[in-house]
C-alpha cells in the first residue's frame, strides 16, 4: 500500500489547498507537519502489517518443518539452487522462485528436491489463506523456509546440549543464540517471482562436484572459501561428509575447522553469525525488494461517527 493509498483512507487528514494569498505562513507549517505525521503513520502501519504477516509465515513454516525433519537438507539445497543461478554480468537469475517451475525443478542438479517443494506448496496454501495482502511469492516462501530450517538446526543443537530437553534447549538458544542477526534477512521480504526458468548450466550437481567446481561456482557469485565452508549444510544431505570433502582443500580447511569448533561451543556465535550473514546475502542477489509487498489498506474510519 503506497502513501497515496493510505491517505485515501484518512478523511480530511489534509485540508484542500486555498489560494496562495489566503494561506497564512503558520497554516502552511501546520499542514506540512500534518502531512509528515500521516506519512510516518502510513510507514508504521505498513511495517506492522509486514511484521505480523512474517510472524505467521514463520510459525506455519516451523510447524511444517517440524513434521518433516527428513526434508530439512532438501529445503536448504532448494534455496541454494534457486539463488546461485544469479549471474553478475547479466544481473539475471538469483532467488526469484524460478526453481518451482517444472522445467527447472526437474533438472539433474535439483534431483530429490521435489519433496521439499511439495511441502512448501502445501504450506503456501495455508499462508495464502490468511494473507490480507495477496499470495506469498515463491521467492519469499523458499528463502524464508531456508531461514526456518537453519533456525531449527540451531535449536536442535541447543536441545542436544541440554540432554534432549526441548524446553531447556529453547531457553538456551534464546539466551545465547544470535537471533538479532536475522534483522537484515527479514527486511529482504518482497521478492518478485520469475515467470520463466533460469538458464541451464548455472548450478552444479553438488553431490558430484569437486571442491574446485564448488569454489568456482561460489566465486562466480562473489563468495569465497569462507562462505563455502559455512554453507556446508546446504550442499547435500550429509553435512559431515561434505565437510570432510571440503577439508581436503587447504583454502577451505581453516574455515571448516573454525566452524566445527564454533558448533561445539554453547553460543556457536562464529558459525551462526557467518551463516546468517551469508544466507542473507545469497537470498538477495539481483532482487529489487518491494517494501510495500503484502500490505493492505487499513479500514476507513468515519471520524464524524466517533463519540468522544
Amino acid at each position: 500500500m503506497g502513501l497515496l493509498s493510505f491517505l485515501s483512507t484518512v478523511p480530511s487528514a489534509i485540508p484542500l489547498l486555498q489560494p496562495t494569498s489566503a494561506i497564512h505562513h503558520s497554516d502552511v507549517i501546520g499542514r506540512s507537519s500534518s502531512f509528515i505525521e500521516v506519512a510516518n503513520a502510513a510507514d508504521l502501519i505498513q511495517r506492522q502489517q509486514r511484521s505480523q504477516f512474517q510472524s505467521k509465515i514463520k510459525a506455519t513454516l516451523s510447524t511444517a518443518l517440524k513434521g518433516n525433519q527428513d526434508l530439512l537438507p532438501s529445503v536448504l539445497t532448494l534455496a541454494l539452487n534457486d539463488a546461485v543461478t544469479y549471474d553478475k554480468a547479466t544481473k539475471s537469475g538469483g532467488p526469484n522462485g524460478s526453481i518451482r517451475l517444472s522445467s527447472e525443478i526437474n533438472r539433474p542438479e535439483n534431483k530429490g528436491l521435489s519433496g521439499a517443494l511439495n511441502m512448501l506448496e502445501e504450506a503456501k496454501k495455508e499462508i495464502d489463506s490468511y494473507s490480507k495482502g495477496g499470495p506469498i511469492a515463491y521467492a519469499d516462501l523458499i528463502h524464508f523456509a531456508a531461514q526456518s530450517a537453519v533456525k531449527s538446526t540451531f535449536l536442535a543443537a541447543a536441545t542436544r546440549k541440554c540432554g534432549g530437553n526441548e524446553e531447556k534447549g529453547a531457553r538456551l538458544y534464546s539466551a545465547y543464540g544470535s537471533s538479532g542477526q536475522w534483522g537484515l534477512f527479514d527486511r529482504q521480504f518482497g521478492r518478485s517471482d520469475a515467470q520463466e526458468p533460469d538458464p541451464e548450466g548455472r548450478v552444479p550437481q553438488w553431490e558430484k562436484a569437486s571442491v574446485k567446481e564448488m569454489k568456482d561456482k561460489f566465486s562466480s557469485i562473489g563468495f569465497g572459501p569462507r562462505q563455502l565452508a559455512v554453507m556446508s549444510a546446504f550442499l547435500g544431505p550429509d553435512q559431515s561428509a561434505t565437510e570432510a570433502m571440503l577439508a581436503s582443500d587447504p583454502e577451505v580447511l581453516p574455515w571448516i575447522q573454525k566452524y566445527q569448533r564454533s558448533r561445539e561451543t554453547v553460543s556457536q556465535t562464529d558459525y551462526e553469525v557467518d551463516l546468517i550473514t551469508t544466507l542473507t546475502k545469497l537470498c538477495s542477489f539481483g532482487q529489487q525488494i518491494n517494501y510495500e509487498a503484502y500490505t493492505y489498506p487499513v479500514q476507513r474510519i468515519d471520524l464524524g461517527k466517533l463519540k468522544l
